[in-house]
């Protein structure tokens, strides 16, 4: 009985043991494709999710409920500033949700963001492979842990590309579903337009990409932290600066429309304004 304790104590080590084994096998440009042509097919086929997002930017925290579409994400402000939303603020986003159900021109540039966002990640991910280069750093588990620095030999062949290729830092994958679990990159070198006469990315700005498996087939970004400085034409001051983090996916119907994505965020409204009055009079219970 104890040698079979032993035998079972054993078999998750070896099983992570030999995923380790057979990542090492491959160079890391090679496990770097896989993951790559991974999450360029997930994109492809990938499912629907609501899930809460806390969004940290011009100098507010917004809380949201948010729909992922066919036709693009809808969302809704939940709180600001950790604060349940006032009544006009309610009225507000009554406001703005029904001109996006009744403006077709509001609902077509929904669609383009979303297209173009989806557009924006397809392109960026197809640069890992030949845009860096990489060294094996070591392992976390089932995580395999990558240095990247730019390719003197990959020529960016647009702005958003010299932007991406300009960082280094860690890459990590995951060795067992080869998927991309977390970036931490940072700019390496002030980034000049124009011989710097038309702009600048300033040396020093950070991204931040964290994702986690929501179900067997699909893994979702649960972290994204974007901090980044620079100047354009006339000086105007570039800023991006924004922190997410993004929790309780769950799966919703592939053919969800825009309307029934609002009744689901109206749900989360109805449920967060009942969760707020349940809280105030525990509180008066109380006293």
């Amino acid at each position: 009985m104890l040698q079979c304790r032993r035998i079972l104590f054993f078999l998750p080590v070896v099983a992570v043991s030999t995923l380790l084994l057979k990542a090492q096998a491959q160079t890391p440009a090679q496990m770097v494709r896989d993951v790559v042509y991974n999450e360029m097919h997930d994109h492809d086929h990938h499912g629907f999710w609501e899930y809460a997002i806390e969004k940290r930017g011009n100098n507010q925290l917004l809380s949201e409920d948010n729909v992922e579409t066919k036709d693009g994400n809808l969302y809704r402000v939940l709180k600001i500033n950790g604060r349940p939303l006032t009544p006009d603020q309610v009225r507000q986003e009554e406001e703005r949700l029904n001109t996006l159900m009744n403006s077709a021109s509001e609902q077509r540039r929904i669609r383009e963001q979303h297209v173009e966002d989806e557009s924006r990640i397809g392109r960026i991910m197809s640069m890992l492979p030949e845009a860096f280069l990489y060294d094996y750093d070591g392992t976390e588990g089932e995580v395999v842990r990558l240095n990247f620095r730019p390719n003197p030999a990959f020529n960016p062949p647009t702005t958003e590309a010299r932007i991406f290729h300009s960082m280094g830092g860690k890459i990590w994958l995951n060795t067992k579903w080869k998927r991309l679990a977390r970036i931490d990159g940072h700019i390496i070198q002030n980034i000049d337009f124009g011989f710097g006469i038309l702009g600048r990315i300033n040396k020093g700005g950070s991204f931040n990409l964290e994702r986690v498996a929501a179900s067997e087939t699909d893994w979702k970004t649960r972290v994204m932290n974007v901090h980044i400085t620079g100047r354009a034409i006339l000086f105007k001051t570039l800023a991006k600066d924004t922190d997410e983090i993004r929790t309780g996916f769950h799966p919703i119907p592939r053919g969800t429309s825009l309307v029934q994505a609002r009744l689901m965020v109206e749900g989360a409204g109805q449920r967060m304004e009942q969760a707020s009055l349940t809280s105030a009079q525990g509180a008066l219970a109380r006293n």
